[in-house]
């Protein structure tokens, strides 16, 4: 009695699990589902042609790679972008899955390194560039900026300083993409010569 009713306790054990298993591919193919919805395009840069550029940093303002010291603000910051971002409601879960996934090892791979804009001592944006040639996506997430210092060229200045430190990293060419109704596809990623394609994968992210 006693051998029965333990296996019958692991096959109740097993049937949970696969539940759970299928429930979470569902869950996962849903929300796919919900990023192919959105128009993907690509943006392709060719870093040997950057034009020249006289963007300045505004009193106050300074660019330069994050340390792992701003880890905990640097999610914030991502975070914040989006979730008060409503453009990104129909797909929040999915975003914000893939930014932290990108974030966990920005700071331990040679791959991969992250942008901050600081006014003064609070960093304001950032973007996650990848050094790997052959990625598909060279800004994920690309330029993010908090809400309050939205519409002041912020994201074309962490914009220009991206394509120019993945050019000095040895990168011919970058790509990124967005879904097409999004400020960044609109105001930032056409600028400096970018050349625009339909994407067929769905992943983030640019706020």
């Amino acid at each position: 009695m006693w051998n029965g009713k333990r296996g019958s306790g692991l096959n109740v054990s097993s049937r949970l699990a696969s539940k759970r298993r299928a429930g979470q591919g569902r869950c996962n193919v849903a929300r796919y589902q919900c990023m192919k919805l959105l128009n993907w395009i690509r943006f392709t840069w060719n870093l040997t042609q950057l034009p020249s550029s006289d963007l300045h940093l505004p009193a106050h303002y300074q660019i330069a790679p994050a340390t792992p010291e701003d880890e905990r603000e640097l999610r914030k910051v991502f975070s914040s972008s989006f979730l008060l971002d409503p453009i990104w409601n129909p797909v929040i879960g999915e975003v914000m899955q893939s930014i932290q996934s990108r974030l966990d090892g920005v700071f331990t791979s040679t791959n991969s390194t992250c942008l901050a804009l600081r006014h003064g001592a609070r960093i304001i944006g950032a973007a996650v560039l990848s050094l790997d040639l052959d990625a598909d996506d060279h800004l994920a997430p690309g330029p993010c900026i908090l809400m309050e210092y939205r519409n002041r060229g912020n994201g074309t200045l962490l914009l220009a300083n991206s394509l120019r430190l993945l050019r000095d990293a040895g990168l011919t060419h970058a790509s990124a993409l967005a879904p097409d109704y999004v400020p960044v596809s609109k105001f930032v990623y056409p600028k400096f010569n970018s050349v625009i394609s339909p994407a067929e994968i769905a992943p983030p992210l640019a706020a």
